[in-house]
Order: structure tokens, then sequence, then C-alpha cells
């Protein structure tokens, strides 16, 4: 089946429909690079309401991409605390470091050169703070041509091809937001409000709508870890994460299995330990069900509102009352 057209007419209607309808959000009517760029990090796997507070909080630590290479790891990681995805904020502050010695790359193929800096990101980037008349696929655009289109299983290609077809390049920032604003509140994954889109005179799948994009099957990994929350002389232990999602945050000791060995005891100077019980926690897909186990150590300890932690460690040290 053919590809629909996108007629200069739909493009006009899409755009008055944006014009009218976007939401006023703090990072667009924006061309600085480095908001757009924060936006789009924040948005990867944060719903917008989610997103807002700590786009603000960090632009207020952070106004510049200046400031933000000029601070150090631990401390941006502090101001990151709840958004998760942790890995995203030492990239961001990798990007920040090149960007401070060499300057923004002014479309998407230097963009793809930056940290952590993929196809969509650059493409949101070159559009929207520079201008290039690049499309940008999210996962709203890609549910609004799968649907106009009746595609249940859109390829990258195909919707690289398509979602580049329907570009206006006078106005290609604008556009790609207005194809992610009709997916984000009109043409939803549930639900969808046909009557109210722009496009839905050109939609093969409005009979269905629920139909397409088929859903994606995955399948999340359940894993067992064991921590241990101990108090000790100056408050609790803690202690640096070196590697995984939460690399570079602080928190609570922890290991593979249902329970602490008798070496990871020693290691911290704890004798018995209690069962505090379990806390579950969701990364990406893997489901963690941590077992908490409480104590005291002889030596160390500190007070963990000084230290940058992940929602996973706030969970633990509540579930041993540890506030």
């Amino acid at each position: 089946m053919p590809d629909v057209e996108m007629t200069p007419e739909l493009r006009r209607a899409l755009l008055a429909w944006y014009d009218a309808e976007r939401r006023e959000l703090p990072w667009r009517g924006t061309r600085d690079p480095y908001r757009v760029l924060l936006s789009e990090v924040l948005l990867q796997q944060t719903r917008v309401d989610q997103a807002l507070p700590y786009y603000r909080c960090f632009l207020a630590r952070f106004p510049t991409v200046e400031a933000l290479a000029a601070a150090g790891e631990e401390e941006v990681l502090e101001v990151w605390q709840g958004a998760g995805y942790y890995a995203r904020a030492r990239r961001l502050r990798q990007l920040a470091l090149r960007v401070a010695r060499e300057g923004w790359p002014q479309n998407r193929e230097g963009l793809l050169e930056l940290p952590g800096v993929g196809p969509y990101t650059a493409a949101a980037v070159a559009s929207i703070a520079f201008g290039e008349p690049v499309a940008a696929v999210d996962g709203n655009v890609r549910r609004v041509l799968a649907r106009v289109h009746a595609e249940p299983d859109p390829k990258p290609a195909w919707l690289e091809r398509v979602a580049g077809a329907w570009l206006e390049p006078a106005r290609p920032g604008d556009w790609n937001q207005a194809l992610m604003e009709l997916g984000a509140r009109v043409c939803t994954p549930r639900s969808p409000n046909c009557a109210a889109c722009p496009l839905a005179g050109l939609c093969r799948a409005r009979a269905a709508p629920e139909r397409y994009p088929a859903p994606k099957k995955r399948r999340a990994v359940n894993e067992a870890r064991w921590a241990l929350v101990l108090r000790a002389p100056g408050g609790v232990v803690l202690e640096r994460r070196a590697d995984g999602e939460l690399a570079g945050l602080w928190g609570v000791p922890m290991g593979p299995g249902t329970a602490p060995p008798q070496a990871a005891l020693a290691r911290y100077g704890a004798g018995a330990v209690e069962a505090a019980g379990t806390v579950r926690h969701a990364f990406s897909h893997r489901r963690l069900v941590v077992h908490v186990f409480t104590g005291r150590a002889a030596r160390g300890g500190e007070d963990p509102g000084g230290r940058p932690l992940s929602e996973l460690d706030r969970k633990l040290l509540r579930a041993a009352g540890f506030e």
C-alpha cells in the first residue's frame, strides 16, 4: 500500500492545530541547544509532568552548559536525584565538558558525536535549536505514523523515510513538536480522541486505532538482591556505587542473592543482622526484589542526607526505619 501523502493543506492544518493547542512548556519557544537538549534527555523515559520540576531544578543549579561543565559528577547526580536513569546525567555532564571546550555542533551529524546523543535526540535538537530540516521520530511520532498508514510493525527505516517525506522544511522544529504533541495529547496509546485530530481525514486506522502499532512483547527479568542498612557511629554505612544503573551514586551495601554472606558482614564490621522485609523496584526491563537486613557496624557511617542517593536506596532506608 502506498504511503499517505502529506499535502501542503494538511501541513498547514497540523501546524495551525499546534499553534493553537500546544502546551506552554518552559523549553518551548527557545532555540538554546542546552535547554532543548536537557528537556529531551529528561523526556526520554519520563512523562512531561514528572520532568518539569527536574528541568527547573537542574537549570536553577546549572543555567548554562558551561556551568554544568564546571560542576563535579557527584554534584550533578545530587541535583538529578529522583529523575532516574542516572547514566543520562553522567553523559550529560560529559557532553557539557566537550561543548564547553569545542562549542555546539550545528547539525544532526555533529550532534550525534556528542556523548549520550542518539539519532532521535540529535534530530530534535538540530531541528528545534538550529532549524535543520530533519525529522525526529520518538514514540509519539511512531504511533501517529503507524496509525495514519495502518502499519502494525513500523520499522526504523520506514519511519525515517515517511517522517522525512512528511517534514515541513520551513518550520522543522515546530513540525516535529507538532507531531509529538499530537501523539501525546490526541493520538494516545489508549482511547485516542480521533474527533479532535487534524489528520483524521487521512487516517487509515481510524476504525480501530488501538490496533496500531502492534504492541511490542517485552519480558521483564526478576532479580533478587540483599541490602544491608547498618547503623554506625557516624550515621548509616554508605558506599559509592561503581557500575550499573546507579554508578556514581551512593547507597547502602547491596549484592546478589536473598541474604548477605558472612564476608559482607565482616567487611563492614557488622555483627548479627535482622530481616526487615523486602523492597521492590523496577529498572527498565529488570525488576528487583531486595531483601533488607538491618544491624550495626562498629565503624564509619554518615548522614545519608549529605550524599546523592537513588530512589531505590531511599526505599531501602525507609524499609529499615532510617529516615
